[in-house]
């Protein structure tokens, strides 16, 4: 264990950290990638539990800027250090890894979502409970949120809030919002909140009614679901034999990507029918992964009452168990 810098941000708390580093397994001389440093929580851990070189990736200029500072404390061999950080997207990891002449790891982590540096910083636009203008990137670039809210039609918003908010009175929520912009620009997280609020009453479940639409705004701003379909295309043809993808989702969107993802690397594909005489033969198509998780892991109570965001959290792991395929046999 490096002792050279604190196992994590006092200001950031990693959600199952210890189910991370358990299913991650970093080992000396390894080579890891961190696809969403955040703010560095799993970073930190790798980095301390063993003598590996790591890649941080994130969008956000906060998130690099943290993890040049996190660089600076954990030095390598010819004076650079172990930890090197990426600007750009993972969905573009790859890409990203291929500039810095990495085309193979041991080990890939994912904590999907929002970062709680982002929620917990009122000018970002991320959370409802704090006033701020209506922005909600993760990057510095592109269209707001509040671009969104104030010039899409109203069935375009309704979708986004019902496919990606998974908000079932979607369409009262796009009408309301078509109505106050109306009279005003929305610029404002509470000015939004509040729109929401005003025609979704609270459920039993006491969360805010405005949840589920800044959720889905959030989601389509980022493209998040489109950045995550194309990591989970490129991480297994990044691990070497041995390396391990460890994905945490935060929702049902999320988690149904890596599941399908995970499931089809592992050849886990739905049975054929039973009336397909094809069914009778098949054999499983040969893989390079096994999955190292049959069911997404989940916080156990002590951490969930510690830290709340981490309730919905569920943790995925597999492992490349071969450099390539065998050899098909000929056709009969």
């Amino acid at each position: 264990m490096n002792a050279a810098f604190p196992p994590h941000d006092p200001g950031h708390v990693p959600v199952m950290l210890a189910e991370v580093m358990h299913y991650l397994a970093p080992r000396d001389g390894g080579r890891y990638v961190d696809g969403t440093f955040g703010g560095g929580g799993y970073a930190r851990a790798i980095l301390a539990s063993s003598n590996c070189q790591l890649w941080g990736i994130d969008r956000d200029p906060a998130a690099i800027a943290r993890g040049e500072t996190l660089a600076a404390t954990c030095p390598g061999g010819r004076g650079g250090s172990r930890l090197h950080m990426l600007h750009g997207g993972f969905g573009d990891m790859a890409a990203l890894l291929a500039e810095g002449g990495v085309t193979a790891v041991d080990g890939i982590v994912l904590d999907l979502g929002v970062s709680s540096y982002q929620i917990d910083e009122a000018d970002r636009g991320f959370s409802f409970r704090m006033d701020g203008p209506l922005d909600m990137r993760m990057a510095d670039t592109g269209p707001t949120a509040a671009d969104v809210v104030n010039t899409l039609p109203e069935e375009e918003l309704a979708d986004i809030i019902y496919h990606y908010g998974e908000e079932r009175l979607s369409r009262r929520v796009a009408r309301a919002i078509v109505a106050a912009r109306a009279e005003a620009p929305l610029l404002r997280t509470t000015q939004l909140a509040d729109v929401v609020r005003s025609v979704v009453r609270p459920d039993r479940s006491g969360i805010d009614p405005a949840t589920r639409t800044f959720q889905g705004l959030r989601i389509h701003v980022n493209d998040e679901l489109g950045q995550i379909r194309r990591v989970l295309e490129q991480a297994p043809t990044l691990l070497a034999p041995g390396g391990r993808l460890v994905v945490v989702s935060f929702h049902s969107l999320e988690d149904r990507l890596v599941k399908q993802a995970m499931s089809s690397a592992a050849g886990r594909l739905p049975a054929p029918s039973r009336h397909d005489p094809r069914a009778m033969t098949a054999r499983p198509a040969p893989t390079r992964f096994t999955l190292l998780t049959g069911r997404p892991i989940r916080p156990g109570q002590e951490e969930t009452s510690r830290n709340p965001r981490a309730r919905s959290a569920r943790l995925r792991a597999m492992e490349c168990i071969a450099s390539s395929l065998p050899a098909s046999e000929p056709a009969e």
